[in-house]
C-alpha cells in the first residue's frame, strides 16, 4: 500500500472524522436486535458458557442471536461473556464463524490456547451507514475482545473464505490467541472505503498467512509471533515481537511506518479464567517480565518454579451448563458462585520475582 503524501493523509484524516460523526448519528444496517440466549446458569445471566458436547447449530444459534443483539448496540448497557470449555468446536466440513458484537468479551477456558480450538473464524466487520455501502467503516467498533484460544481459520466463500476478519478500532484486544490462517484486520470485503483505526494484539501466534493490516491506521503488537506484516498507514509499533517488520521512519513514497523494539521493557499479561483437572475455575495472574520477546508458554501448566505465572483458586466446580436457569438471588461477587452468602477469604500465592 502506498504512502500518501502529508496533505492528502490530513485530509484522510478530516474525512475519517467526518465518518465517525456520521456512524454516531445515523441509523445503521444492522437489523432489530434478537432476543439475547439464555445465560450462564451459575455464572450469573450476562455469562454464556460453551461445552464441546453442545450441538454445532445450538452453539451457532445462541452466538447468533448475541451477536445480531450486540451488532449496533454501541451505547446499550448490555455486557456479555462468552466461554469456551476446553475442547474442540466446529470443523473444517461445518466450520463454527460467528460476528462478536459491541460488549461481548470471548475467550477459552483452557490453561493454554490450544485447550480451545475453533473451526471457522470469529469476526468482527464494517458498520454500513444508513446501508449505503459506500459508507462502511470500522472506525467505531470498539469495545470487544478476544482471547486464551486458537482459531483454525475455516469457512464462508468469496471474498470472506478462509479468512478472519478482526476490523476493530481501538479497546478491542487480540490476546493469547492462536490464528491458524488468514488474518485480516481490515474489512476489504463489506463496501468502502473501509477504513479502520487502531487495535492491540499481546502475547499471540499467527502462522500460515501474512496479517493484513490493510487501511489501520495504527496498531500495537506486543510479545507476539508474526507470519508476516503487510504494510503500514499512519504508525504501526511493534514489541518484543518475531517475525515483525524492520523498524522505518521513511518519509518516502510507498514506505511503512513502522516502531519495531526488539524486547519489551516491562510487561505484565492480562490475568485470565481457566478450568483445572477437576472442573474448578482457577485464575492465572500473570507476573511482570522484563525485556520479553515472544509469546508465554504454551506446553505445560504455568507454575511459579518454572514460569512467570502465580495462580489464586476460585473455589467452585465449574457451573452447572450454560443452558442451566440463573439463579434467582442477586449476583453477588464473592469466591464461589453457588453459595455466595458466606465466602472464606482466600490468600494469594505472592509473585515470584520477575526473571
Amino acid at each position: 500500500m502506498n504512502r500518501a503524501p502529508r496533505s492528502r493523509r490530513y485530509g484522510l484524516a478530516a474525512a475519517a472524522a467526518t465518518a465517525l460523526v456520521a456512524t454516531l448519528v445515523a441509523p445503521t444496517t444492522q437489523a432489530a436486535a434478537a432476543p439475547v440466549p439464555p445465560g450462564g446458569g451459575s455464572l450469573g445471566a450476562n455469562v454464556i458458557v460453551l461445552d464441546p458436547g453442545m450441538p454445532k447449530a445450538e452453539i451457532q444459534d445462541r452466538l447468533n442471536a448475541l451477536a445480531q443483539a450486540q451488532a449496533g448496540n454501541e451505547f446499550g448497557p448490555q455486557r456479555y461473556a462468552i466461554l469456551f470449555e476446553p475442547g474442540s468446536y466446529g470443523t473444517a466440513a461445518d466450520p463454527l464463524v460467528f460476528p462478536v458484537g459491541f460488549y461481548e468479551s470471548v475467550a477459552g477456558l483452557g490453561r493454554n490456547p490450544g485447550d480451545v480450538v475453533i473451526n471457522g473464524s470469529v469476526n468482527v466487520y464494517n458498520q454500513c451507514v444508513g446501508g449505503d455501502q459506500s459508507q462502511c467503516y470500522a472506525t467505531t467498533n470498539f469495545w470487544r475482545s478476544l482471547s486464551n484460544l486458537t482459531v483454525n481459520v475455516a469457512g464462508q466463500s468469496g471474498c470472506y473464505g478462509n479468512t478472519d476478519f478482526w476490523a476493530v478500532s481501538q479497546a478491542a484486544p487480540l490476546r493469547r490467541v492462536q490464528m491458524n490462517g488468514n488474518v485480516t484486520l481490515m474489512d476489504y470485503c463489506t463496501g468502502s472505503p473501509s477504513w479502520a483505526s487502531g487495535g492491540f494484539i499481546a502475547d499471540s501466534k499467527f502462522t500460515a498467512a501474512t496479517v493484513v493490516n490493510g487501511s489501520q491506521q495504527q496498531f500495537f503488537t506486543r510479545n507476539s509471533n508474526l507470519d508476516g506484516w503487510s504494510n503500514g498507514v499512519w504508525n504501526q509499533v511493534f514489541c518484543g515481537t518475531e517475525g515483525a517488520p524492520a523498524q522505518s521512519f521513511s518519509t518516502e513514497q510507498g514506505a511503512s511506518p513502522y516502531t519495531t523494539l526488539d524486547t519489551c521493557p516491562v510487561t505484565r499479561e492480562a490475568p485470565y479464567l481457566y478450568l483445572d483437572d477437576q472442573g474448578r475455575y482457577r485464575v492465572f495472574v500473570p507476573a511482570t517480565q522484563r525485556d520479553s520477546r515472544g509469546t508465554s508458554g504454551r506446553t505445560a501448566p504455568p507454575r511459579a518454579a518454572r514460569s512467570p505465572w502465580t495462580t489464586s483458586t476460585w473455589s467452585a466446580p465449574a457451573p452447572t451448563s450454560s443452558r442451566s436457569t440463573p439463579p434467582s438471588r442477586p449476583a453477588a461477587t464473592c469466591c464461589s458462585p453457588r453459595a455466595c452468602t458466606s465466602c472464606p477469604r482466600r490468600s494469594r500465592s505472592p509473585a515470584p520475582a520477575p526473571r
